[in-house]
């Protein structure tokens, strides 16, 4: 059924997580699919359950993401795969038109791709049940199932049939993996793949050393290096504001997946980075969660990450499918010290950059971060040649200049008044 868009997408054989989820899929099994990131997962669970959903039965599939922008892409990629099922699939995010939302809900899809906060609105408003559903999918598992996503997903699967099939996927573990059956009532068996999944391509994870005053040097030096784009991590979304409004008043095209902005401007913002007419996307570890932008030649932390599951999402999005990637963290010392603890699966090694490629070798050509003025004469001094003591001479006696008379303005105030004043 779905040969003619895979080959189409020239994809060649199945990805270790794609050959092990499909059967228990299909057979209706419960289960947790952890994959490398760029893996395939989402096709993973989307071809076995497809081919299981009925024309015209009502909702049958549902995935939830945790965020907009993922819903969309996940959405847009299986589309064609629905269409040709012939099944009808439906994108339900917040910050959308609800009557909108509404009027498409009333076609009655087999399938929809929702975020957890608008699908939850339309369930307790009662405009959209769950009494037909078959299979709850939770796509970014480990995210989606940290308060509150957690209450939200248990809050869905309660309005769904007690025997409704659960799908966990994620590129990282999580401790509630081992708690579903307590939390939803279900045996979900582990299908993990990561130890022998080598789908990701080279990815060469630089450290870069610079202060907080001079991230933003480097962004501007990075971004007009040639055929350079990368998705730009922050931790907080008033940093990256922060940053936007500065790099604003500078000669770099960037965007911004800002969550206040309207799920317009942040689609627009997103398909202007696909499209390549802009080279830095300012994202959080929220928005930027998932996104798959082919051929992405790198990810900079600007801020560095305090988890290492954000580390590795970050990471993910660069290198996906065999591809080659790099990953550039901005910081100090401190920073390397703590990031080397945090995810020591990685070999990060400090980045240049040189003749216009980043390396491991220094260069005097690398944007050095400028002194400070005290600085400055510390290092305008140790640059003097040093003097021997036993050459140091007496200054010579300086000859006393000629006394000057005092200068007095020729103002025309004073001009005015002369010969008016008397001394006392």
């Amino acid at each position: 059924m779905f040969k003619p868009l895979w080959d189409a997408a020239g994809f060649k054989a199945e990805t270790p997580i794609q050959e092990k989820v499909y059967q228990p899929l299909k057979d209706g099994q419960s289960l947790v699919g952890l994959a490398p990131t760029g893996s395939g997962k989402t096709l993973a669970f989307a071809l076995p359950l497809l081919e299981q959903t009925a024309v015209g039965a009502g909702l049958q599939l549902l995935v939830v993401s945790p965020s907009q922008e993922l819903a969309i892409q996940t959405r847009d990629v299986l589309r064609p795969y629905a269409k040709a099922a012939g099944l009808h699939l439906v994108g339900v995010t917040g910050s959308a038109n609800v009557k909108r939302q509404l009027e498409q809900l009333k076609e009655k899809p087999e399938v929809i791709i929702a975020t957890a906060g608008r699908l939850l609105e339309l369930v307790q408003s009662r405009r959209l049940k769950l009494a037909s559903l078959r299979t709850l999918v939770i796509d970014e598992a480990d995210e989606m199932l940290r308060d509150p996503g957690l209450g939200q997903v248990r809050e869905l699967a309660e309005a769904a049939p007690a025997e409704v099939q659960l799908a966990f996927f994620s590129a990282t573990d999580s401790p509630m993996f081992k708690e579903l059956a307590a939390q939803f009532g279900q045996d979900v068996e582990i299908i993990d793949v990561r130890a022998f999944d080598h789908t990701q391509g080279a990815v060469v994870h630089y450290f870069v050393q610079t202060d907080n005053a001079h991230r933003e040097v480097w962004l501007r030096h990075l971004a007009h290096l040639d055929k350079f784009q990368a998705l730009v991590f922050f931790n907080q979304n008033a940093v990256m504001m922060k940053v936007a409004r500065t790099l604003s008043h500078q000669s770099v095209k960037f965007a911004v997946l800002n969550r206040t902005d309207r799920s317009t401007t942040r689609a627009n913002a997103l398909n202007a980075f696909r499209k390549h007419k802009v080279t830095l996307l300012l994202v959080t570890d929220l928005a930027g969660r998932g996104l798959d932008i082919p051929h992405l030649p790198a990810v900079i932390n600007y801020q560095t990450p305090t988890r290492a599951e954000a580390y590795i999402h970050r990471a993910g999005r660069t290198g996906r499918m065999g591809a080659k990637g790099m990953v550039l963290t901005l910081g100090d010392d401190h920073d390397l010290r703590d990031l080397r603890k945090l995810v020591p699966q990685y070999q990060i090694v400090r980045g240049y950059l040189t003749d216009g490629k980043m390396t491991t070798e220094a260069s005097k050509e690398a944007p050095v971060a400028p002194l400070k003025p005290a600085q400055a004469e510390q290092s305008a001094a140790a640059k003097q040649p040093a003097v021997p003591q036993a050459s140091v001479l007496k200054p010579a006696a300086k000859a006393v200049p000629p006394l000057r008379k005092k200068h007095h303005k020729k103002r025309l105030r004073d001009q005015k008044n002369k010969g008016k004043r008397r001394p006392k």
